[in-house]
């Protein structure tokens, strides 16, 4: 149910920062961020999990993720080539994800601790840019070193999940044939 929620609250995260008001965007992406570790922590401390939940967690952390970059691109805050380079790397990643499972094996993948660096990064970046355009200024350094940050942690975490599973499918494919 919280993922479901967390869903939901996409849209009026998005709508928020295309009304320019980047103040209630800030309060309301870190709500469900701070969702999103509730219904983890309650998904592991009590078992509380199911196939479905699996897989909408992932999807609602994308979705909100990407959305939010293609909103504050369009507002001109964030580079275009940023959000590309990010869509990209979860295209890919997730092209090879469904050619390994429906051409190798079931995929049963976890997030390699680069992914989980590069999401905390670009969540960072989301909320240094609603920060600074909605409550406080901010210093235009962190924000060219968060940016760079991602651009980094993008090309590392998506090379590192093309080696692994390139790997894991040359030795399933050599395997079968």
């Amino acid at each position: 149910m919280i993922t479901v929620m967390r869903l939901l609250l996409v849209p009026p995260v998005i709508w928020l920062i295309l009304q320019h008001r980047y103040d209630l965007a800030l309060w309301l992406f870190l709500f469900v961020g701070v969702s999103d570790g509730v219904d983890g922590f309650l998904a592991k401390q009590f078992g509380w999990t199911s196939r479905l939940g699996g897989l909408l967690d992932p999807v609602a952390d994308k979705l909100l993720l990407v959305s939010c970059y293609l909103a504050l691109s369009w507002e001109g805050l964030l580079a275009p080539w940023v959000v590309i380079l990010v869509v990209a790397r979860d295209v890919i990643i997730l092209a090879g994800a469904l050619v390994y499972h429906f051409r190798i094996a079931r995929l049963e993948a976890s997030p390699t601790l680069s992914s989980k660096f590069n999401t905390l990064a670009q969540i960072m970046l989301v909320l240094l840019l609603l920060w600074g355009s909605g409550v406080a200024p901010v210093d235009p350094w962190w924000v060219v070193f968060m940016t760079w940050l991602v651009v980094l942690t993008t090309l590392l975490s998506g090379l590192e999940y093309v080696l692994i599973w390139g790997r894991k499918a040359w030795r399933g494919k050599n395997d079968a044939g």
